[in-house]
């Protein structure tokens, strides 16, 4: 169940950071709510999200080598984008990354505006993307009945 809650956190922070960030993302520096508190929240949602899949296979190894992976391509990733947004915006950018973490959120630093319009069509190709996510959640439940009945083989065990 926790890895159930894992990846409704991550459909929900990434659909959360969408609103913010949808339609605008590289045309301007983005600061409030969810990227007040990290750089990289979709990146963060998403790594909890990778974890939480493993723990719905029921492995901590498997739940914490798909954390890992996924921070580490998340971490080069942000790298990359972080040069360019210094390249973009300058000064502004370096002034953001040194009052906000780069992955980890810190809740503290949260600020947020009044108002934001957001892109309803990003909002929806994300809502849809997280379905895939959501998805996992009969066919991981199908795999385990199937397991556990033994049509299916079992070649190993992670835990």
């Amino acid at each position: 169940m926790l890895g159930v809650g894992f990846v409704l956190v991550c459909f929900f922070g990434r659909l959360w950071s969408i609103l913010y960030v949808g339609g605008k993302k590289n045309a301007e520096l983005i600061s409030a709510g969810p990227f007040s508190v990290t750089q990289n929240p979709l990146y963060f949602f998403s790594t909890v999200g990778a974890t939480g899949v493993g723990l719905m296979y029921g492995s901590v190894l498997a739940a914490a080598a798909l954390g890992l992976a996924s921070f580490v391509v998340f971490r080069v990733t942000a790298r990359k984008e972080a040069q360019f947004l210094l390249g973009k915006f300058g000064p502004a950018y370096s002034a953001y990354t040194e009052r906000t973490p780069r992955f980890w959120p810190n809740p503290l630093l949260y600020n947020d505006q009044a108002e934001r319009q957001f892109s309803t069509r990003t909002l929806k190709r994300t809502f849809r993307d997280g379905l895939y996510f959501l998805a996992l959640f009969p066919i991981i439940e199908l795999a385990e009945q199937l397991r556990n009945s033994g049509v299916l083989p079992v070649f190993f065990t992670l835990y």
